[in-house]
């Protein structure tokens, strides 16, 4: 099942979604200061956006819709790849562990 958000009449959609990299990070919130309120005269109208620039970091920033765009599609590429080529390394060294560990049990096994 997709989960849904529902966006009430009158405000904008937002331009980008939860987990979209952009050039500032990956986007994990976002909130609407709605015209005709103290946070819209203080800070604008319309979505501000939550960016973790590292997935790793507790670390956030806040953003107007205009202050950052996604990434290009070969930036994006090469954000993926390096992603993929991370958790290969990881799944390469959990498998000489496997291994290590599995040694290890049939010795015990054999004393």
């Amino acid at each position: 099942m997709q989960r849904t958000i529902s966006i009430p009449h009158g405000w904008d959609y937002p331009r980008f979604t939860f987990g979209q990299l952009t050039t500032k990070g990956v986007v994990v919130g976002l909130v609407y200061y709605q015209k005709g309120t103290h946070l819209a005269e203080e800070f604008g109208e319309g979505w501000r956006y939550t960016i973790s620039p590292n997935k790793h970091s507790e670390e956030v920033h806040h953003y107007l819709e205009d202050e950052f765009t996604l990434l290009s599609p070969e930036e994006l590429q090469a954000q993926i790849k390096a992603e993929i080529d991370c958790h290969q390394n990881q799944i390469k060294s959990f498998i000489q562990q496997l291994s290590i560990v599995s040694v290890g049990r049939s010795n015990a096994q054999t004393c």
